[in-house]
């Protein structure tokens, strides 16, 4: 099976273990996808901001930096905030340890021993949402690029309106929430039918 370029993705594996990243590049290796290791938090987050990536498989117990550690940096810079991680332990996480994932932005967690079907299908499901927004982003014409910009200004300024003057009338109010829904209509596909 071959897989297109435009298809193919890069996902991060890290762990501190040489024989865990081998053996996920193993389960990994029929997806044809990119596999890019790091073997710490560090190194992964220096990946992060060298490439873009679909997901990350991030291993719990590391030295220094640890998963958690390493997800919180991952979601806190805006280059990488919205890569999914998949955050893998050697442990059948308990309740704190997935509060503590969920809470710092984890999308998911993962044991070990890790079922290669599994594996493979929450990873899949994670290229097919990244290759969907990757398509989204590409039909987007170019002057929509300049009308979001626009709608991101005025959202601000309704924003810092709102902060600075909660006592606002609402007719202006509202005048100012109707120009912004007529400029994200524009940018909406027309809709036939009925």
């Amino acid at each position: 099976m071959s897989i297109s370029a435009e298809d193919q993705c890069s996902i991060l594996i890290v762990d501190d273990m040489e024989e865990n990243l081998i053996a996920f590049e193993a389960v990994l290796g029929p997806l044809h996808q990119h596999l890019v290791h790091a073997r710490s938090g560090e190194q992964a987050l220096k990946a992060m901001l060298r490439q873009e990536f679909a997901v990350v498989l991030l291993d719990v117990r590391m030295p220094d930096m640890d998963g958690f550690e390493t997800a919180a940096n991952i979601k806190r810079l805006d280059q990488t905030k919205d890569v999914p991680v998949i955050l893998v332990t050697g442990t059948e996480p308990g309740a704190d340890y997935t509060y503590r994932g969920y809470a710092i932005g984890a999308a998911d967690f993962i044991t070990k021993p890790i079922d290669p079907w599994v594996l493979r299908t929450k990873v899949n499901v994670f290229l097919d949402l990244y290759r969907k927004n990757r398509q989204l982003a590409t039909r987007a014409h170019p002057s929509d690029t300049d009308r979001l910009a626009d709608i991101t200004k005025r959202l601000a300024q309704i924003e810092l309106l709102l902060r600075n003057n909660p006592e606002i009338e609402t007719a202006a109010l509202v005048d100012r929430i109707t120009e912004l829904e007529r400029a994200v209509s524009t940018l909406l596909p027309s809709r036939t039918g009925g």
